[in-house]
């Protein structure tokens, strides 16, 4: 799945909803900055003190001396409230000085390749949206996207956003979606997709082949770039309400199980 990261465009901007696995999210940024990082790209952190704290630790599992990379300016790690209040304007991100904070970021994310572009970790849209910000979330997406049209820059972005909670639906989540080149998948290895087919099977019974078959169907026709999971529990919340509360209570259930399984095998 992370391959995809450094195959992708130039400006390519991620998104994953990490709410029902953050140790996923975990993973995957530590991934998309650990192979920058082998790439000679400048690394960016903008985020939590506790999710800087996580990716520290997730990048020196991969091998990464940390604090080694940050002494050569290789990678910088900012505060993403402490950025927030330097371009917020009114409750809205200003373009100017969004602009200006952000370059003034990028220049201490410094690539080791003569070619190298950078990596980028982003949070502060994460925090505009827990906030109850959205509109001013999808402004600052808009903001980076601007800025991502330049090149040499890829952005990940991670959202507090629970995929089995009843507002993971389009109307919801359609701004986020459509501002972002790639949504990743919240869990791995196909685990969510088996839980949610898992659901359906428990308690649809012979139904469940029949709605899978219009699902599918409807999925195929949409065109929208979104991982099969994440598109089956926008399709329950869209065609059959009545059913997808209890479904997606169910799945849940199920990939939490699954995930202890993998926890407990893997040692962690």
């Amino acid at each position: 799945m992370i391959n995809e990261f450094h195959g992708a465009e130039p400006h390519g901007h991620f998104v994953q909803f990490y709410k029902a696995d953050e140790p996923s999210l975990n993973r995957n940024v530590a991934k998309f900055l650990w192979d920058g990082l082998l790439q000679g790209d400048g690394l960016l952190v903008i985020a939590t003190p506790q999710r800087r704290e996580s990716l520290a630790t997730q990048l020196g599992r991969l091998g990464a001396d940390v604090a080694l990379t940050r002494r050569e300016g290789q990678l910088a790690m900012l505060d993403a409230h402490e950025m927030l209040a330097r371009f917020m304007v009114k409750g809205q991100p200003d373009q100017k000085r969004f602009q200006d904070v952000i370059a003034e970021a990028l220049q201490r994310a410094r690539p080791r390749a003569a070619d190298g572009g950078v990596c980028a970790y982003g949070e502060m849209v994460g925090v505009l949206w827990e906030a109850g910000q959205t509109e001013a979330a999808i402004r600052l997406e808009e903001c980076w996207n601007q800025l991502l049209q330049c090149g040499g820059i890829k952005l990940f972005c991670g959202y507090p956003i629970d995929i089995f909670a009843g507002n993971f639906d389009k109307g919801h989540v359609d701004g986020v979606i459509c501002t972002h080149t790639h949504v990743l998948p919240t869990g791995p290895n196909g685990d969510l997709s088996e839980a949610i087919h898992l659901a359906m099977d428990e308690l649809l019974g012979a139904r469940a082949e029949e709605m899978r078959s219009s699902m599918r169907a409807d999925i195929s026709s949409s065109g929208m770039a979104i991982p099969e999971a994440e598109n089956a529990i926008l399709w329950l919340r869209s065609n059959v309400p009545d059913n997808a509360e209890t479904i997606l209570a169910c799945a849940r259930s199920h990939y939490q199980a699954s995930q202890a399984t993998r926890g407990a095998e893997s040692g962690i």
